[in-house]
Order: structure tokens, then C-alpha cells, then sequence
């Protein structure tokens, strides 16, 4: 590991094992994977296993005319060879890839290797995930009834408190409802969600960034926010007292705004994170500002997964134009995420009692 990443605690030496989902085997998930992995500074940082297969890798490695990508092979975690990227062969069958389609087999196979992923965070053989992009549409089935990664991570590991949270250098969004169609958003926004995502930005604020007070901004749902009830109540009725409820015990909470003010004018500058109120209304601004670097974090679980904040990109796939920045630094952001939880975990273990003190007693 490289010595500017390591920190004087004995947790932070551990070496960072980064799974990694292959995404839709026909999008541009392995090519930013290999494309990312083909500098060899990212090995001195982490440990990655991607769950694919031989076969599959070969042909996206031909396909991108990377020659002199190597990995080591495994087929269980006692394999996993530090400083170098791991193959862990997940399956061994000829599969059909078409680049640049949507199809049942490129649904399937992102389901299969992200779900390897899951039953090793499961057993710790890895310290984090990092999810490539897949498609809703071919992933969602009877066996795999779920709108995306979040929601199955959140059954799987949250029990309900997982928040999709979109991280730049500069911004940092959460969302109070996610993929829902824009007719539902409103009945989903209560007060009792609000708090609830409220609490968990702030704690992860804290336990995943290191910020001690994090100040989170509140944006409204309507138009002006409402302008007082003129263009709709819910900013009055449920979001503006759920910020009082917030501010009460003691989270950091303003607003609410309204969204287009507030980004153009670039007060989110002076907040920690944004909380937005539905999928669009905190993506579009932050994907112009860091379309190419941003990544995508489940905040709220006891895991840690990050992804791009791309999708699989049909159009590209197959072209070797893929701009792998964003998938770059969701490896970047889950390695830190470990050392900083693990840093976290450590302080608060065992935490000094304040020293009692002796009103009486003077400094000699």
C-alpha cells in the first residue's frame, strides 16, 4: 500500500480488499474496470477481485485491445493475491455477449456476479463493493424483484435505512426519495422520512467524511419552494417542521429551498451535503458539475458500496470510449470510506471518560 494512505492506527494497515460487479457484461462496465485497473498506481491502494469469468474478461480485453492486462485467477477467497487484480471465476459457461444491447442474458449475468459480490461482503472477504452499471430493465425479474443495487443492498443488509448519496469533491447530494415515478413523489415525502434521512446523512456524514457538525441542506418540492403555500403545501406542513424536529435534536438542518435558486447561485457551497427531494431534482445538477467524476454511495449501511454515477452507456459500448474517471475515483472514494470507518470504529470503541475535576484544586 502506498505510504500516503496509510494512517498511524494499526486498523488502518489492514489491506483494503475492493470487490467489484462486472455490471451489464454488454455495457461499459468492464471496460472502465479494465481500463481503470490497466494503471498499475491503482494496485499500490487496494486489492480488487472482480466476480466475472475468464472467458467474459478475455473478450472485453481483446475487444479493447488490452494485451498486457493480466490478473490472477481464483476460486476462492484464500486465492486473492494482494497488488494484483483477481479474477474470482464465478462462472465457466460460453456466454453471449452483444455489445451495445439490451438483452436477458447481459441482465442476468450482472445479477449473478453482483450477487457473488453480496455473499462475500457477507463473509468479509472483502472490505467494500463497487458496483459497475446495470440495466433496470433486464435485471428486474421474479427471482430478482428489485428496482436496482440500492434496494437489494438495502433487504439485504439496512432493513430500510439504505440512502443513495452522490459524492463529488464539491457536492454532496442525498436523496429523501429515489427511483419512484415523479406522480408518487409527493405522497412518499412525510415528516417521519424526512427525519429519517436526515439522521442517517448526518450519522454518515460523521462516520463515512469526517465531519464532526455536518450543516445539510433541506430543499423544497415545489416550485420557490412553495412560495407559502401558493404553489403547494407540503414545504409548511411537512417539510419546513420536519427541519424544526431535525434542528431539536441536534442535526444541523436549513431550508427548505428552492432548488433552482439554490444551485444557481451556488449556495451549496456553504453546506456539507444537500438533501434533495426526488431523484431528478438532485441528480441533474449534480451530474452537470461532475458528470465525469462523480460517484454514487449507499449511505445508511453497515456495508460499503460505490458505483459511478453512469449508467451501462449501449451507445458507446464496444467503441473503447469510455471515460473511466468516474468508476476511478468510486475505487478511490470505497478505500477511503474503509479507513475512515475503521478510523471511526476505533475512536468510538472505547471512548475517555471526561476526567472529573476538582473545583477546589489549584495549579501549583
Amino acid at each position: 500500500m502506498n505510504s500516503n494512505l496509510q494512517n498511524t492506527s494499526a486498523a488502518s494497515h489492514k489491506p483494503i480488499t475492493i470487490g467489484i460487479s462486472q455490471g451489464d457484461i454488454n455495457g461499459i462496465g468492464l471496460e472502465v474496470i479494465l481500463k481503470a485497473f490497466a494503471d498499475p498506481a491503482m494496485l499500490e491502494m487496494c486489492t480488487p477481485v472482480l466476480f466475472s469469468s475468464g472467458k467474459t474478461v478475455s473478450y472485453h480485453k481483446k475487444a479493447l485491445k488490452l494485451d498486457n492486462f493480466n490478473y490472477n485467477t481464483i476460486t476462492s477467497s484464500d486465492g486473492i493475491a494482494p497488488r494484483k487484480f483477481n479474477l474470482a471465476n464465478i462462472y465457466s459457461e460460453e456466454v453471449n455477449i452483444e455489445l451495445g444491447k439490451l438483452t436477458s442474458t447481459g441482465g442476468l449475468y450482472a445479477i449473478k456476479s453482483f450477487q457473488a459480490a453480496c455473499e462475500s461482503l457477507s463473509k468479509n472477504t472483502i472490505d467494500a463493493l463497487v458496483t459497475a452499471p446495470i440495466h433496470k430493465h433486464n435485471t428486474h425479474s421474479d427471482t430478482f424483484p428489485y428496482a436496482g443495487h440500492t434496494s437489494y443492498l438495502d433487504e439485504r443488509f439496512g432493513k430500510g435505512s439504505a440512502m443513495m448519496m452522490l459524492v463529488s469533491e464539491n457536492l454532496k447530494v442525498a436523496l429523501c426519495t429515489e427511483h419512484l415515478p415523479v406522480a408518487s413523489v409527493a405522497a412518499t415525502i412525510t415528516h417521519e422520512r424526512i427525519m429519517k434521512k436526515l439522521k442517517t446523512l448526518a450519522f454518515s456524514l460523521k462516520q463515512d467524511f469526517s465531519i464532526n457538525k455536518p450543516k445539510i441542506a433541506v430543499l423544497g418540492l415545489n416550485p420557490h419552494a412553495g412560495d407559502s403555500g401558493t404553489i403547494g403545501e407540503e414545504e409548511e406542513k411537512i417539510i419546513a417542521p420536519a427541519i424544526k424536529a431535525a434542528m431539536q435534536e441536534g442535526i444541523l438542518a436549513y431550508g427548505p429551498y428552492p432548488a433552482d435558486g439554490f444551485f444557481g447561485s451556488l449556495m451549496f457551497k456553504q453546506f456539507d451535503a444537500v438533501l434533495a427531494m426526488y431523484h431528478d431534482q438532485g441528480l441533474v445538477p449534480f451530474k452537470y458539475m461532475a458528470f465525469d467524476s462523480g460517484v454514487n454511495f449507499t449511505a445508511g449501511l453497515p456495508i460499503i458500496r460505490t458505483s459511478p454515477d453512469h449508467g451501462t452507456a449501449f451507445d458507446i459500448a464496444g467503441k473503447n470510449v469510455a471515460n473511466e474517471e468516474s468508476f476511478r475515483n468510486a475505487v478511490y472514494l470505497a478505500c477511503d470510506l474503509v479507513r475512515t470507518r475503521r478510523n471511526y470504529k476505533e475512536a468510538t470503541a472505547n471512548p475517555l471518560k471526561a476526567a472529573s475535576v476538582n473545583v477546589n484544586q489549584r495549579d501549583e
